[in-house]
């Protein structure tokens, strides 16, 4: 089946289809925008309502998912989408935001965590992409507050951060993407119109108003092999980012070992220990670690051994480094292989279609876990790289 399209004079009577791209017009402004005619909203804003502030009838969430500050990112495994909220700028109160999304969002968590009666006040949240082509939109599916496994303290979270010497604290919302593959459009209507007729909802969300358990769209992932270009970073300061990290090691590569190892630890939170092995006695691992899986009494530490390769941006690690890797993997262990180059596509091959259980590091990713981390240009990484291999 081929990627759904709907024209920008279909947009008042049609459904609303998992991954369907709806067009708006071409004029260059933001009009073209298409969801004011698909739902009733602004045409501006990444998060937008109809109705009261403080009773909307639907909101809408639209992201372009490319923001490094503010990763926004849909798990197609899990039907897990993780939005960050309107403060994206010093200067203003976590609350005090123009278009008051981050009231809203507070508001939204509350009522869905509540008693049943105030999660039946709870609007259905509409998850939009931008395409990158003219204000097109492809829709990725309605969300609810709250993810498996979370708790109540966990799904909106005020994290800090800072921007030209100033700290501010902005949202992070952990949502849940229904089952829910094909929204009507006589629902639609209703939730435009205030009579919100639930004979016309999806029973996904039926079940979840009613019950406060969520029914999570997951898609079944398929083998996937990046590219070169999809491995390294494409814009010119993250490269410029990548080879200063390989600047710093390349006369000692060894050394690189310890950053390789924080790297991990911030790409993977429950990391309970990691540690570089002494050369002379590595066995074969460049480290060696332990990952927390669940908490209290009832967690378990699970072994994992690391591979670290500084290499310049065009120079591919090959099966042998990966090879090496999968050999020194003992029962029940997992490897990570950290790298400021790229997996060339045989050793990439192997890995996934033998189903080893080795986490790719790649530059990209490198760059990618800083940035998540507040290392945003070459000025901050070359004072953090200072500071922690001096």
């Amino acid at each position: 089946m081929g990627l759904i399209r709907v024209p920008r004079d279909e947009l008042e009577s049609c459904d609303l289809s998992i991954d369907a791209v709806y067009e708006g017009s071409r004029s260059g402004n933001a009009g073209d925008d298409p969801l004011g005619a698909l739902l009733g909203v602004s045409n501006q804003g990444g998060f937008r309502h109809l109705g009261k502030r403080e009773t909307p009838r639907l909101l809408v969430i639209t992201t372009s998912m490319s923001e490094p500050d503010w990763p926004d990112h849909l798990d197609p495994e899990t039907g897990v989408f993780t939005y960050y909220g309107d403060n994206r700028h010093p200067g203003l109160d976590l609350h005090s935001t123009r278009r008051w999304g981050n009231v809203m969002l507070r508001d939204l968590f509350a009522r869905a965590h509540s008693e049943p009666s105030q999660r039946k006040k709870v609007p259905p949240v509409f998850v939009f992409q931008n395409t990158g082509t003219y204000r097109y939109t492809r829709f990725l599916g309605l969300a609810v507050p709250g993810g498996s496994g979370l708790s109540v303290t966990q799904d909106l979270v005020a994290t800090w951060h800072h921007a030209r010497g100033e700290r501010f604290q902005n949202y992070r919302a952990t949502f849940t993407v229904l089952n829910a593959t094909r929204i009507a459009r006589s629902w639609i209507s209703s939730l435009r119109d205030g009579t919100n007729e639930t004979r016309d909802a999806p029973k996904e969300w039926i079940s979840w108003v009613n019950g406060g358990q969520p029914t999570a769209l997951r898609a079944l992932p398929t083998t996937v092999i990046r590219t070169k270009q999809e491995q390294l970073p494409d814009q010119p300061e993250d490269v410029q980012m990548l080879r200063r990290i390989y600047q710093r090691f390349e006369t000692c590569p060894t050394d690189f070992e310890k950053c390789a190892c924080r790297i991990v630890e911030m790409l993977l939170p429950n990391v309970v220990s990691i540690d570089p092995t002494r050369p002379s006695r590595d066995g074969g691992r460049d480290g060696i670690g332990k990952y927390r899986i669940g908490s209290g009494i009832t967690a378990i530490d699970v072994d994992f051994a690391l591979e670290a390769k500084c290499y310049d941006i065009d120079n591919s690690v090959g099966v042998k480094a990966t090879s090496r890797l999968i050999s020194r993997l003992r029962h029940r262990q997992f490897g990570v292989l950290v790298t400021t180059s790229y997996l060339h596509v045989q050793a990439y091959k192997e890995i996934r279609e033998d189903r080893h259980p080795i986490l790719v590091v790649s530059g990209a990713d490198i760059v990618n876990i800083l940035k998540r981390c507040g290392i945003r240009d070459c000025l901050a990484l070359s004072s953090w790289l200072t500071a922690n291999f001096s």
